[in-house]
């Protein structure tokens, strides 16, 4: 058995990567045993079964590092420098160590950028150039590679082929049922939240649909779920699940989805729900592109209630969900990524 180092944003909380790790190992080949760096080393052991390093702890992590003989910095737009310099200068610092070690390295299933500061252009470049093999999941991320001369191999986010889990009935609304997914934002004001709730009235009372709010970063995602839940007087709950599986086993019960996240959008359209985009950040951008989503930039939502109610009506009665056909793909070029694991590990 070889062992491999696993990085990324685990531990915090946040279900998008976390239902990125649970992908990876899903798709990790059976030879590798796998320790995974994260912020919640006893969570992360006791959810998934794997040994664990706390990936704040420098001397642990060295240490680590040492042991092993692979490192898979894993998944997600880790490698932006918009929420701030250190995260990647930190990831950069990994992967440049784990290389001096002499451990086999890979990025895997990245979203490259925006990387706006000269600085955090430059490190990413030369570390780059250093490791083994590159996945990434878009376009933007392979031709910023491409132009830096760095061969990437490029697939859909892996989160299209994690399995979800069977589930119960998720809420005691008896309607069809449409999910909303947001995130705190600059532009997401207690204004802008009222405006949305006032749509969200709308579109319920219109459609005969019952809401839930699904939050997917609850350290982040529940106050802003809970204040729009103050606003909304028409049947909803909030629901909330640990488990990636069982948070993408609820898309399967649901019509439609107005959602943020970049993953909750790709668990909805994997699972055959309807989706609408209101998009904070590129990665939504080329989501919407890739799989045909309708939506807004957060900062073009219209500014009447009833303009938006009427989108999402529109969107409700006329779209179709990507088909069963159009899914599978998805799945089955998602899979690359393990393709490219079982290649360089």
């Amino acid at each position: 058995m070889k062992k491999a180092v696993i990085c990324g944003y685990y531990g915090k909380g946040n279900a998008g990567d976390e239902a990125l790790l649970t992908t990876l190992l899903q798709m990790l080949p059976p030879q590798i045993e796998p320790i995974v760096l994260s912020n919640d080393p006893q969570e992360t052991a006791k959810r998934h079964h794997v040994e664990t390093c706390h990936s704040r702890s420098a001397l642990k992590v060295l240490a680590t590092l040492k042991q092993a003989d692979l490192f898979i910095w894993g998944g997600g737009s880790l490698l932006q420098d918009v929420s701030s310099l250190a995260s990647p200068l930190y990831y950069c610092a990994l992967m440049r160590l784990s290389t001096q070690l002499g451990l086999k390295t890979i990025a895997w299933a990245q979203g490259i950028g925006p990387l706006n500061h000269s600085l955090t252009r430059f490190v990413s470049k030369s570390v780059l150039k250093k490791v083994s093999a590159i996945s990434v999941r878009d376009d933007a991320s392979a031709k910023l590679l491409s132009d830096w001369d760095i061969d990437s191999f490029i697939a859909p986010d892996p989160v299209w082929a994690l399995e979800s889990a069977k589930i119960g009935n998720i809420s005691s609304l008896a309607r069809c049922k449409v999910a909303v997914n947001l995130r705190p934002h600059e532009q997401m004001s207690q204004q802008a939240l009222t405006n949305l709730a006032k749509a969200l009235n709308l579109f319920s009372q219109t459609s005969e649909t019952d809401i839930l709010l699904v939050p997917f970063q609850a350290s982040k995602d529940l106050a802003i779920a809970q204040s729009l839940s103050a606003l909304l007087d028409v049947p909803h709950e909030i629901i909330q699940k640990q488990d990636p599986r069982e948070l993408k086993g609820i898309f399967k019960q649901i019509n439609m989805l107005i959602g943020m996240r970049y993953h909750s959008l790709i668990m909805a359209a994997s699972e055959g729900a309807l989706t609408f985009a209101l998009s904070y950040d590129p990665k939504v951008d080329q989501l919407m592109q890739q799989a045909q989503i309708p939506g807004w930039k957060v900062a073009e939502i219209p500014s009447s209630a009833e303009q938006i109610a009427q989108s999402w009506l529109e969107c409700y009665s006329n779209n179709q969900p990507l088909s069963k056909q159009q899914r599978e793909l998805f799945c089955q070029r998602a899979y690359l990524h393990r393709e490219l694991l079982f290649r360089f590990l």
